[in-house]
Formats: C-alpha cells, sequence, structure tokens
C-alpha cells in the first residue's frame, strides 16, 4: 500500500494533483487508513497511469469519470471505452504532429544561432536589428 506522496513520487504526479484526481472520483477502489489517510494498492496505480494519461493529453475530467465509471459498470461497456481510447490516441498523435513541427522548427533555430555564434555574426532575422527608430535620420 502507498500513500498519496510514495504516489506522487512513484508517478511523478503533484500530491496536490491526486488529492483533486480522488475527489473527483477517478480512484473508486482507494481505502482510507484508521487516521483517514488515503492508501493506495498496486491496482489503484494502474486508474493512477490511465487517468495521468488521459489527463496529459487533455480528456476533460468528466470524459474521464465516463471512462472510469464504464469500467466498473464491466465488459457490457468495452465497446464504448474502445471508442474512448481510439478518440484520446486520434488527439495523442494529433498533438505529436504538432509537436514534431515546433522541434523541427527548434532544431532550425539551434543551428541557426550556432552558426551566428560560430561565425561572430549578426541576426539579420532579429526584427530590432533591422528597426530605424522613428526620429532617425535616414
Amino acid at each position: 500500500m502507498y500513500t498519496i506522496k510514495e504516489v506522487a513520487e512513484k508517478m511523478d504526479v503533484s500530491e496536490h494533483t491526486l488529492r483533486f484526481w480522488a475527489k473527483s472520483g477517478f480512484f473508486p477502489f482507494v481505502k482510507r487508513d484508521k487516521n483517514n489517510i488515503r492508501m493506495f494498492s498496486d491496482n489503484d496505480l494502474d486508474w493512477v497511469k490511465i487517468v495521468k494519461c488521459l489527463r496529459a493529453v487533455g480528456t476533460e475530467n468528466k470524459a474521464i469519470k465516463r471512462y472510469i465509471d464504464l469500467c466498473i459498470i464491466g465488459d457490457s461497456t468495452i465497446p464504448e471505452r474502445y471508442g474512448i481510447i481510439q478518440a484520446t490516441k486520434l488527439k495523442a498523435q494529433k498533438q505529436m504532429e504538432e509537436l514534431q513541427k515546433q522541434m523541427e522548427l527548434l532544431d532550425f533555430k539551434e543551428v541557426f544561432y550556432q552558426n551566428l555564434i560560430k561565425n561572430n555574426l549578426k541576426d539579420t532575422w532579429n526584427p530590432m536589428n533591422n528597426h530605424v527608430p522613428e526620429d532617425a535620420v535616414v
């Protein structure tokens, strides 16, 4: 069994976030000890993993709760859960494509700046280097 602090460290999620998720009903089987402290089992960690995954992609809490409720209902909800996972995966793929575009731009800028530094060049792409003050005599 794990405390919320241990789960936070193990799963790289803040304690505050775990408490919020717990209050949102995302961990339906988490028990409390005699001091009313939440205690997570290894099985509960699986719930944390899927919630973390869904949240990382931007899934709304209401949709996550729906997914968890469907899991609790049982196997008759497998097709609907499958649909949720498919939609989430598609969303994640689109995010990855956008991140890949950002990485390509950052790679380009990194090489660009390396070249400026190596050759002691002026950054001609920086608008500030091409800015002429309004009161300047041209």
